[in-house]
């Protein structure tokens, strides 16, 4: 590949197969600036990184990637992957079949093997005008996701999405969009930072220096308060939660950027 690729995000490919074998290969996913989504085996014991398969379907500087594993009704998992772009598109992959093929390529081979092709995604959105900088893939209940993005061009984009059997295809898999959101001018700046809290919340951090928590309901995005953080230029945002004594939850935010700063609070019943 150009040694002048860089790598933008990763991403951890939960659930393989392969975990279960006397040589675990583990699983990672890649964004990459030469506009490649590529997949790369791991073997922690012999500190060793296979590329394993690879998909130019962006044509262009790939920004994010999340995985996501889906278990059908029958115990089946699916190994489901986001991938994001600076012309604002969203991919959805699936990578169950190439995961599983190349697990028994390195295996069958003791670790080599010519990269395989991811083949085409499942669905495409243009959920934004310009790049995706800011990704978080939550499960809600009934087996659907909430998928959140941010933006260089400050705006928002949530939809609902629903994994089904194609029936047309043998142990196919299709994405539905169920519901779609968009929040123009939600930031002043590049939005570098998004999570689902719940299933009707989520947050947001920007370049901007603010901090800004949203409803999410059939009437779309709605700002419930905004918090200024000292941090400048924001490069991510991460969150857990923190039960506490009372049996209420606490939320603990943390942003990176020149800096850390962490921040908590409690969100609405």
């Amino acid at each position: 590949m150009d040694p002048e690729t860089r790598y933008m995000s990763l991403s951890f490919v939960p659930g393989t197969n392969s975990e279960q074998l006397p040589t675990p290969w583990k699983f990672l996913a890649a964004a990459c600036s030469d506009g490649s989504v590529r997949v790369f085996g791991l073997l922690e014991a012999a500190r060793k990184l296979v590329l394993v398969a690879e998909s130019f379907h962006h044509q262009r500087c790939v920004l994010k990637v999340e995985v996501f594993l889906h278990t059908q009704a029958g115990g089946e998992r699916k190994h489901l992957l986001c991938s994001a772009a600076t012309d604002g598109s969203l991919a959805f992959w699936d990578i169950t079949g190439p995961v599983a093929e190349a697990t028994a390529a390195l295996h069958r081979a003791g670790g080599e093997m010519q990269p395989l092709a991811l083949g085409s995604p499942l669905l495409t959105v243009m959920a934004h005008s310009c790049g995706v900088n800011s990704l978080h893939i939550r499960p809600v209940p009934e087996g659907r996701y909430l998928v959140a993005s941010g933006s260089d061009d400050g705006s928002i984009h949530v939809c609902l999405l629903e994994v089904a059997l194609d029936g047309q295809v043998p142990k196919g898999t299709c994405l539905r969009v169920l519901e779609r959101a968009a929040r123009p001018c939600a930031h002043a700046a590049h939005i570098t930072g998004i999570r689902v809290l719940r299933p009707d919340l989520l947050l947001s951090a920007s370049v901007d220096q603010r901090l800004t928590l949203w409803g999410w309901g059939p009437g779309g995005l709605d700002p419930l308060s905004t918090t200024f953080f000292h941090v400048p230029d924001l490069a991510e945002l991460d969150c857990w939660e923190v039960a506490e004594a009372g049996g209420g939850l606490r939320y603990c935010c943390v942003l990176c950027g020149q800096g850390l700063e962490m921040l908590q609070g409690t969100a609405p019943p």
